[in-house]
Protein backbone atom coordinates (compact mmCIF):
# COMPACT_ATOMS: atom_id res chain seq x y z
CA UNK A 1 0.00 0.00 0.00
CA UNK A 2 1.50 3.78 -0.70
CA UNK A 3 2.71 5.50 2.31
CA UNK A 4 3.56 8.99 2.47
CA UNK A 5 6.88 10.03 2.57
CA UNK A 6 9.32 9.95 5.29
CA UNK A 7 10.99 13.79 5.52
CA UNK A 8 14.32 11.85 6.07
CA UNK A 9 13.43 9.09 3.63
CA UNK A 10 16.97 10.65 1.37
CA UNK A 11 19.11 10.41 4.66
CA UNK A 12 19.75 8.61 7.63
CA UNK A 13 18.77 10.78 10.77
CA UNK A 14 20.67 8.35 13.16
CA UNK A 15 23.88 10.26 14.99
CA UNK A 16 26.46 8.83 12.53
CA UNK A 17 26.92 10.80 9.14
CA UNK A 18 26.07 8.64 6.40
CA UNK A 19 28.73 8.75 3.12
CA UNK A 20 27.19 9.91 -0.09
CA UNK A 21 29.02 9.86 -3.09
CA UNK A 22 28.30 13.64 -5.11
CA UNK A 23 28.03 13.23 -8.77
CA UNK A 24 28.48 16.79 -10.93
CA UNK A 25 28.77 16.60 -14.87
CA UNK A 26 30.31 19.56 -17.02
CA UNK A 27 27.47 19.96 -20.09
CA UNK A 28 29.71 23.32 -20.92
CA UNK A 29 28.05 25.04 -18.14
CA UNK A 30 29.31 28.73 -17.59
CA UNK A 31 28.11 28.67 -14.02
CA UNK A 32 29.85 25.00 -13.67
CA UNK A 33 32.59 25.56 -10.10
CA UNK A 34 29.58 28.23 -8.79
CA UNK A 35 26.53 25.48 -9.22
CA UNK A 36 29.29 22.91 -7.69
CA UNK A 37 29.68 25.32 -4.63
CA UNK A 38 25.99 25.47 -4.00
CA UNK A 39 25.75 21.58 -4.01
CA UNK A 40 28.30 20.87 -1.70
CA UNK A 41 26.28 23.41 0.84
CA UNK A 42 23.42 21.73 -0.09
CA UNK A 43 24.54 18.58 0.92
CA UNK A 44 26.33 19.94 3.94
CA UNK A 45 22.91 21.51 5.01
CA UNK A 46 21.20 17.66 5.46
CA UNK A 47 24.38 16.60 7.96
CA UNK A 48 25.36 14.07 5.37
CA UNK A 49 29.21 13.49 5.17
CA UNK A 50 30.39 13.49 1.68
CA UNK A 51 32.88 10.71 0.61
CA UNK A 52 33.75 12.13 -2.82
CA UNK A 53 32.95 14.77 -5.91
CA UNK A 54 32.98 12.45 -9.23
CA UNK A 55 33.25 14.96 -12.33
CA UNK A 56 32.75 14.61 -15.76
CA UNK A 57 32.38 16.25 -18.86
CA UNK A 58 29.78 15.14 -21.42
CA UNK A 59 28.11 16.91 -24.44
CA UNK A 60 24.43 15.46 -23.93
CA UNK A 61 23.10 13.57 -20.94
CA UNK A 62 23.18 9.43 -21.26
CA UNK A 63 19.78 8.10 -21.86
CA UNK A 64 20.48 5.05 -19.90
CA UNK A 65 22.68 6.10 -16.79
CA UNK A 66 22.44 9.87 -17.95
CA UNK A 67 26.43 9.46 -17.29
CA UNK A 68 28.24 7.19 -19.56
CA UNK A 69 28.98 3.96 -18.61
CA UNK A 70 32.27 4.11 -17.57
CA UNK A 71 31.90 7.20 -15.21
CA UNK A 72 29.25 4.82 -13.71
CA UNK A 73 31.44 2.18 -13.09
CA UNK A 74 33.86 4.84 -11.60
CA UNK A 75 30.67 5.69 -9.39
CA UNK A 76 30.33 2.47 -8.11
CA UNK A 77 33.91 2.23 -7.09
CA UNK A 78 33.78 5.35 -5.21
CA UNK A 79 30.79 3.54 -3.62
CA UNK A 80 32.35 0.38 -2.58
CA UNK A 81 35.44 2.06 -2.05
CA UNK A 82 33.60 4.29 0.77
CA UNK A 83 31.05 2.22 1.98
CA UNK A 84 28.15 4.57 0.55
CA UNK A 85 24.96 4.08 0.65
CA UNK A 86 23.76 6.89 -1.47
CA UNK A 87 24.90 8.62 -4.56
CA UNK A 88 23.31 12.22 -5.12
CA UNK A 89 23.51 13.79 -8.66
CA UNK A 90 23.10 17.63 -9.07
CA UNK A 91 21.03 16.66 -12.30
CA UNK A 92 17.45 16.15 -13.26
CA UNK A 93 17.59 12.33 -13.67
CA UNK A 94 14.24 10.80 -15.64
CA UNK A 95 12.81 7.87 -13.55
CA UNK A 96 14.09 5.15 -15.38
CA UNK A 97 17.82 6.86 -15.09
CA UNK A 98 17.87 6.56 -11.65
CA UNK A 99 16.23 2.78 -11.58
CA UNK A 100 19.19 2.03 -13.65
CA UNK A 101 22.03 3.76 -11.95
CA UNK A 102 20.27 1.91 -8.50
CA UNK A 103 20.35 -1.57 -10.27
CA UNK A 104 24.25 -0.77 -11.31
CA UNK A 105 25.14 1.19 -8.55
CA UNK A 106 23.26 -1.36 -5.91
CA UNK A 107 22.34 1.74 -3.87
CA UNK A 108 19.88 4.75 -3.27
CA UNK A 109 20.24 7.26 -5.93
CA UNK A 110 18.76 10.82 -5.76
CA UNK A 111 18.50 13.49 -8.19
CA UNK A 112 18.86 17.55 -7.39
CA UNK A 113 15.39 17.67 -6.57
CA UNK A 114 14.96 14.73 -4.30
CA UNK A 115 17.84 16.29 -2.59
CA UNK A 116 16.02 20.05 -2.17
CA UNK A 117 12.97 18.56 -1.15
CA UNK A 118 14.30 16.55 1.52
CA UNK A 119 15.90 19.70 2.86
CA UNK A 120 12.96 21.56 2.65
CA UNK A 121 10.93 18.79 4.52
CA UNK A 122 13.55 18.81 7.78
CA UNK A 123 13.37 23.11 7.46
CA UNK A 124 9.53 23.57 7.54
CA UNK A 125 8.09 24.19 10.59
CA UNK A 126 4.59 25.65 10.46
CA UNK A 127 1.12 23.66 9.01
CA UNK A 128 0.93 25.44 5.91
CA UNK A 129 4.62 24.80 5.55
CA UNK A 130 4.55 21.06 5.96
CA UNK A 131 1.48 20.68 3.82
CA UNK A 132 3.37 22.62 1.12
CA UNK A 133 6.70 20.32 1.22
CA UNK A 134 4.23 16.89 1.29
CA UNK A 135 2.41 18.12 -1.90
CA UNK A 136 5.67 18.58 -3.50
CA UNK A 137 7.16 15.50 -2.43
CA UNK A 138 4.15 13.41 -3.33
CA UNK A 139 3.89 14.97 -7.09
CA UNK A 140 7.43 14.09 -7.52
CA UNK A 141 7.19 10.40 -5.81
CA UNK A 142 3.83 10.11 -8.33
CA UNK A 143 6.55 9.93 -11.51
CA UNK A 144 8.54 7.32 -9.42
CA UNK A 145 6.49 5.28 -7.89
CA UNK A 146 7.76 1.95 -9.03
CA UNK A 147 11.66 2.03 -8.28
CA UNK A 148 12.96 -0.52 -6.28
CA UNK A 149 10.00 -1.87 -5.32
CA UNK A 150 9.00 -5.35 -6.95
CA UNK A 151 6.00 -6.36 -5.05
CA UNK A 152 3.92 -3.31 -6.90
CA UNK A 153 3.79 -5.77 -10.25
CA UNK A 154 2.11 -8.31 -8.72
CA UNK A 155 -1.30 -8.78 -8.73
CA UNK A 156 -2.91 -9.03 -4.83
CA UNK A 157 -6.63 -9.31 -3.71
CA UNK A 158 -8.15 -6.54 -1.50
CA UNK A 159 -11.29 -5.90 0.39
CA UNK A 160 -12.45 -3.19 0.21
CA UNK A 161 -9.55 -1.27 -1.40
CA UNK A 162 -8.81 -2.40 -4.67
CA UNK A 163 -11.22 -2.71 -7.89
CA UNK A 164 -11.13 -6.08 -9.94
CA UNK A 165 -7.76 -6.83 -10.96
CA UNK A 166 -6.08 -3.97 -9.78
CA UNK A 167 -2.90 -4.23 -9.08
CA UNK A 168 -0.86 -3.28 -6.47
CA UNK A 169 0.55 -0.27 -8.29
CA UNK A 170 -2.58 1.27 -9.62
CA UNK A 171 -3.62 1.21 -5.96
CA UNK A 172 -0.33 3.25 -4.74
CA UNK A 173 -1.02 5.57 -7.83
CA UNK A 174 -4.94 6.22 -6.94
CA UNK A 175 -4.01 6.41 -3.30
CA UNK A 176 -1.58 9.16 -4.24
CA UNK A 177 -3.99 10.84 -5.92
CA UNK A 178 -6.55 10.88 -3.64
CA UNK A 179 -3.91 12.10 -0.79
CA UNK A 180 -2.52 14.88 -3.26
CA UNK A 181 -6.08 16.27 -3.71
CA UNK A 182 -6.81 16.92 -0.29
CA UNK A 183 -3.90 18.27 0.57
CA UNK A 184 -4.54 20.58 -2.21
CA UNK A 185 -8.34 21.13 -0.62
CA UNK A 186 -6.09 21.85 2.47
CA UNK A 187 -3.92 24.35 1.13
CA UNK A 188 -6.63 26.01 -0.40
CA UNK A 189 -8.56 26.92 2.70
CA UNK A 190 -4.71 27.88 4.24
CA UNK A 191 -4.51 30.29 0.91
CA UNK A 192 -8.07 31.40 1.51
CA UNK A 193 -7.05 32.64 4.89
CA UNK A 194 -4.08 33.93 3.70
CA UNK A 195 -5.52 36.06 1.05
CA UNK A 196 -8.45 37.61 3.36
CA UNK A 197 -5.35 39.17 5.56
CA UNK A 198 -3.87 40.64 2.60
CA UNK A 199 -7.28 42.06 1.27
CA UNK A 200 -7.50 43.43 4.92
CA UNK A 201 -4.30 45.19 4.40
CA UNK A 202 -5.31 46.56 1.18
CA UNK A 203 -8.41 48.07 2.11
CA UNK A 204 -5.79 49.73 4.96
CA UNK A 205 -3.53 51.06 2.28
CA UNK A 206 -0.75 49.25 4.20
CA UNK A 207 2.15 48.30 2.22
CA UNK A 208 3.82 45.24 1.92
CA UNK A 209 7.97 45.36 1.92
CA UNK A 210 8.65 41.86 0.30
CA UNK A 211 12.46 40.53 1.19
CA UNK A 212 13.88 38.61 -1.41
CA UNK A 213 17.10 36.73 -2.74
CA UNK A 214 19.39 34.34 -3.16
CA UNK A 215 19.39 31.57 0.00
CA UNK A 216 21.79 32.21 2.67
CA UNK A 217 22.18 36.22 1.88
CA UNK A 218 21.19 37.34 5.60
CA UNK A 219 17.20 37.95 4.72
CA UNK A 220 16.32 37.08 7.73
CA UNK A 221 18.66 38.08 9.94
CA UNK A 222 17.56 41.85 8.22
CA UNK A 223 14.20 40.93 8.88
CA UNK A 224 15.01 40.56 12.58
CA UNK A 225 17.10 44.35 12.84
CA UNK A 226 14.10 45.73 10.93
CA UNK A 227 11.58 44.39 12.84
CA UNK A 228 12.40 43.20 16.44
CA UNK A 229 11.09 40.11 14.94
CA UNK A 230 13.06 36.45 16.05
CA UNK A 231 13.00 34.74 12.88
CA UNK A 232 15.58 31.74 13.04
CA UNK A 233 18.34 32.68 11.07
CA UNK A 234 21.48 30.38 10.31
CA UNK A 235 24.53 30.19 8.21
CA UNK A 236 22.90 27.10 5.97
CA UNK A 237 20.99 27.13 2.76
CA UNK A 238 16.85 26.95 3.42
CA UNK A 239 17.69 27.77 7.05
CA UNK A 240 13.49 29.06 7.16
CA UNK A 241 11.22 28.46 4.98
CA UNK A 242 7.94 29.61 6.54
CA UNK A 243 6.55 33.12 5.46
CA UNK A 244 6.24 36.29 8.61
CA UNK A 245 5.13 38.99 8.51
CA UNK A 246 5.90 41.64 11.13
CA UNK A 247 4.92 45.42 11.33
CA UNK A 248 7.43 47.86 10.34
CA UNK A 249 8.08 51.50 12.40
CA UNK A 250 9.33 54.10 10.29
CA UNK A 251 9.54 58.03 12.14
CA UNK A 252 7.17 59.32 9.45
CA UNK A 253 5.04 56.61 8.63
CA UNK A 254 2.79 54.91 10.58
CA UNK A 255 2.35 51.22 8.65
CA UNK A 256 4.65 49.52 6.75
CA UNK A 257 4.54 45.35 6.89
CA UNK A 258 7.65 43.11 5.99
CA UNK A 259 7.67 39.82 4.26
CA UNK A 260 10.15 37.80 5.52
CA UNK A 261 10.26 34.41 2.04
CA UNK A 262 12.07 31.70 1.30
CA UNK A 263 15.65 32.08 -0.38
CA UNK A 264 15.87 31.32 -3.93
CA UNK A 265 18.96 28.69 -5.45
CA UNK A 266 19.81 27.85 -8.97
CA UNK A 267 16.94 25.51 -11.03
CA UNK A 268 14.47 25.78 -7.95
CA UNK A 269 12.61 22.66 -8.45
CA UNK A 270 9.03 23.49 -10.83
CA UNK A 271 7.19 21.41 -8.11
CA UNK A 272 8.25 23.53 -5.47
CA UNK A 273 7.37 26.88 -7.12
CA UNK A 274 4.11 25.67 -7.57
CA UNK A 275 3.77 24.09 -3.93
CA UNK A 276 4.62 27.04 -1.96
CA UNK A 277 2.42 29.60 -4.63
CA UNK A 278 0.64 30.52 -2.26
CA UNK A 279 3.84 31.40 -0.24
CA UNK A 280 5.53 33.24 -2.89
CA UNK A 281 2.06 35.67 -3.27
CA UNK A 282 3.55 37.73 -0.46
CA UNK A 283 6.25 38.81 -2.99
CA UNK A 284 4.02 38.81 -6.26
CA UNK A 285 1.62 41.49 -4.38
CA UNK A 286 4.41 43.41 -2.49
CA UNK A 287 4.36 47.03 -3.08
CA UNK A 288 7.77 46.68 -3.06
CA UNK A 289 11.13 44.16 -3.13
CA UNK A 290 14.14 44.47 -0.97
CA UNK A 291 16.50 41.97 -3.29
CA UNK A 292 18.79 41.07 -0.63
CA UNK A 293 22.65 40.42 -1.78
CA UNK A 294 26.15 39.65 -0.68
CA UNK A 295 27.67 42.70 -1.05
CA UNK A 296 31.22 40.84 -1.32
CA UNK A 297 30.34 37.63 -3.92
CA UNK A 298 32.31 37.11 -6.87
CA UNK A 299 28.94 35.74 -8.58
CA UNK A 300 26.57 38.74 -7.21
CA UNK A 301 25.46 39.57 -10.93
CA UNK A 302 24.53 35.84 -11.68
CA UNK A 303 22.99 35.22 -8.36
CA UNK A 304 21.04 38.32 -8.64
CA UNK A 305 20.14 37.00 -12.04
CA UNK A 306 19.11 33.54 -11.31
CA UNK A 307 16.59 35.33 -7.99
CA UNK A 308 14.84 37.61 -11.16
CA UNK A 309 14.09 34.15 -13.00
CA UNK A 310 12.24 32.97 -10.05
CA UNK A 311 10.44 36.18 -9.90
CA UNK A 312 9.07 36.24 -13.29
CA UNK A 313 8.04 32.72 -12.78
CA UNK A 314 5.86 33.71 -9.81
CA UNK A 315 4.67 37.01 -11.88
CA UNK A 316 6.65 38.86 -9.61
CA UNK A 317 9.01 40.33 -12.16
CA UNK A 318 7.26 43.46 -12.42
CA UNK A 319 7.23 44.83 -9.35
CA UNK A 320 10.02 47.39 -8.10
CA UNK A 321 13.02 46.64 -6.82
CA UNK A 322 15.37 48.14 -4.54
CA UNK A 323 18.52 46.39 -3.79
CA UNK A 324 20.62 45.80 -0.62
CA UNK A 325 23.63 44.87 -0.01
CA UNK A 326 24.30 43.25 3.07
CA UNK A 327 27.24 41.28 4.58
CA UNK A 328 29.99 44.78 4.04
CA UNK A 329 31.05 44.17 7.10
CA UNK A 330 32.96 41.10 5.60
CA UNK A 331 34.60 43.55 3.17
CA UNK A 332 38.03 44.91 3.41
CA UNK A 333 37.37 48.84 2.49
CA UNK A 334 33.20 49.15 3.36
CA UNK A 335 30.95 51.74 4.58
CA UNK A 336 27.00 51.90 4.53
CA UNK A 337 25.81 54.79 2.15
CA UNK A 338 23.26 54.68 -0.10
CA UNK A 339 23.30 54.52 -3.94
CA UNK A 340 21.06 56.94 -6.24
CA UNK A 341 20.20 57.46 -10.14
CA UNK A 342 20.90 60.59 -11.84
CA UNK A 343 17.26 61.26 -10.91
CA UNK A 344 17.91 61.43 -7.81
CA UNK A 345 16.29 57.88 -6.72
CA UNK A 346 17.53 55.10 -4.68
CA UNK A 347 18.92 52.21 -6.27
CA UNK A 348 20.84 50.42 -3.51
CA UNK A 349 21.94 50.44 0.12
CA UNK A 350 25.19 48.88 1.54
CA UNK A 351 24.02 47.79 5.12
CA UNK A 352 25.20 44.61 7.18
CA UNK A 353 22.33 43.16 8.81
CA UNK A 354 24.92 41.30 11.37
CA UNK A 355 26.75 44.34 13.18
CA UNK A 356 23.28 46.62 12.56
CA UNK A 357 25.42 49.35 9.98
CA UNK A 358 23.46 51.15 7.60
CA UNK A 359 20.02 49.78 8.73
CA UNK A 360 19.38 53.68 9.54
CA UNK A 361 19.83 54.16 5.82
CA UNK A 362 17.62 52.05 5.04
CA UNK A 363 14.91 53.01 7.31
CA UNK A 364 15.60 56.29 5.76
CA UNK A 365 15.14 54.95 1.97
CA UNK A 366 11.75 53.27 2.98
CA UNK A 367 11.25 56.52 4.47
CA UNK A 368 11.53 58.09 0.92
CA UNK A 369 9.79 55.18 -0.82
CA UNK A 370 6.72 55.25 1.47
CA UNK A 371 6.13 59.21 3.11
CA UNK A 372 2.27 58.31 4.08
CA UNK A 373 0.93 55.40 5.05
CA UNK A 374 -2.42 54.55 7.10
CA UNK A 375 -2.24 52.36 10.27
CA UNK A 376 -4.46 49.49 10.37
CA UNK A 377 -4.43 45.73 12.65
CA UNK A 378 -1.52 43.48 10.77
CA UNK A 379 -3.37 39.91 10.04
CA UNK A 380 -0.33 37.45 9.78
Amino acid sequence: MFERPDSNAAFDNSSKKEAVVLVHLNFNNPDFAEAEQEFIELVNSTGAKIATMVHGKRHRPDPKFFAGSGKVEEIRQHVVANDAALVIFNHELSPSQERNLEKTLECRVIARTGLILDIFARRARSHEGKLQVELAQLKHLSTRLVRGWTHLERQKGGIGLRGPGETQLETDRRLLGQRIKSLKKRLAKVRSQREQGRRSRQRGGVPVVSLVGYTNMGKSTLFNKMTAANVYADDRLFATLDPTLRRLKLMNTQALVMADTVGFIRQLPHDLVESFSSTLEETRDAALLIHVVDAGASDRDDLMHHVDDVLQQIGADEVPQLIVCNKIDQLEHHHARIDRNEDGRITCVWVSAITGEGIDLLRQALQEYFPETQEVELVD
